[in-house]
């Protein structure tokens, strides 16, 4: 058995009621050049629902159902939690880690994809932590990205099956199922395989409920509109095809996500939910993994394959298990002088 004494759950983080919600953008847009305007929009979000993302109340019930997962097969790891943006902070983390004698983690990222922020920026964030701590501060060894696990990819088929299900037989087939996930900036995903594994991950859940008729959108762009991001936004596309083939019914999953964190709540559940009604389709949204006894068994099995407990390395599709340990270059990432808000 490898000598890992710790687990840590590195997340956003977001704020947990109306106080903490300037606050906390500040922590997410210091040293951007992003315009107050932008981040008071940004705030208003948040204040549409109390001022509280949901994101650490579910990572909250993640790491409680990880905790049952590991004590039920025998691994005796204390699982800790840091997050970038806001409490807990990563730093307040690896310190209570050192004090607490960790001196080895392995990290599970809440993002199942390869992509600047959704990794590479974490990791960067866990090394500034670790200088903050100094000496005696825990190694930390994060686990592979997980886009096409089986775990991720059947609590998916799952969820889009029961909302396909609930459509009329003889619709069914021309219904449209829109895969989402957070733009990013060209620039950005040019350096690294966030697209690619996104598409993958689609392709591996439309074949596992057989359904062709599916495309990638995007959603929760935000930046300057000088700077190219991934297109099309999912509005936009709904507008589109509707305007093309007056669309009854539409599934949305948002693929890109691991929670129904704010960016679902207001993105999809508020924002697209509006639109569809508006133009009368019949709008089905398919559930995040969540805290799904398949996905949290998945957090398990990669934790046993890197304490060497298990040769297994599951993966679907073409293009095999991910890497373990990150490249010098991976997920580069030299943003212009525009800066973006991201909601979590």
């Amino acid at each position: 058995m490898s000598d890992y004494d710790a687990l840590l759950v590195v997340s956003f983080g977001g704020p947990e009621g109306p106080d903490e919600v300037m606050p906390f953008l500040e922590n997410v847009l210091r040293g951007k050049p992003v315009p107050r305007e932008r981040m008071l929009e940004v705030a208003e979000h948040y204040q549409h629902f109390g001022g509280v993302s949901p994101i650490n109340e579910q990572n909250r019930q993640l790491i409680a159902s990880l905790e049952h997962e590991l004590a039920d097969h025998g691994l005796q790891l204390p699982i800790y939690w840091g997050n970038r943006n806001w409490h807990p902070l990563l730093a307040d983390t690896l310190r209570q880690m050192a004090d607490e004698g960790v001196q080895r983690a392995l990290a599970f990222f809440t993002s199942a994809y390869s992509s600047y922020s959704g990794c590479r920026q974490y990791r960067e964030d866990i090394a500034r932590a670790q200088e903050i701590v100094g000496r005696g501060a825990p190694q930390i060894d994060k686990l592979r990205v997980f886009f096409n696990h089986p775990g991720f990819i059947e609590p998916l088929v799952e969820s889009v099956r029961e909302c396909l299900a609930r459509i009329p037989q003889e619709r069914r087939e021309q219904t449209p199922l829109l895969f989402t996930a957070h733009s990013i900036p060209l620039v950005m995903a040019d350096n690294c395989r966030y697209v690619m594994q996104l598409q993958e991950a689609c392709r591996l859940v439309a074949a596992g409920v057989d359904h062709e008729n599916w495309e990638l959108v995007y959603q929760s762009r935000s930046g300057s509109p000088h700077q190219p991001w991934l297109e099309p936004d999912i509005c936009d596309r709904i507008a589109e095809l509707h305007a093309n083939n007056q669309l009854t019914d539409l599934v949305i999953l948002p693929v890109g996500f691991i929670s129904d964190h704010m960016e679902v709540l207001f993105d999809l559940d508020t924002e697209a939910r509006e639109l569809c009604e508006k133009l009368g389709i019949n709008m089905q949204r398919a559930a995040t993994v969540g805290t799904h006894p398949r996905f949290i068994e998945m957090i398990r099995l990669l934790v046993e394959e890197r304490l060497g407990e298990s040769s297994a390395r599951l993966c679907l599709g073409n293009f095999g298990p991910s890497h373990d340990v990150c490249p010098v270059d991976c997920c580069l990432y030299n943003p212009r002088p525009v800066g973006a808000a991201s909601q979590s």
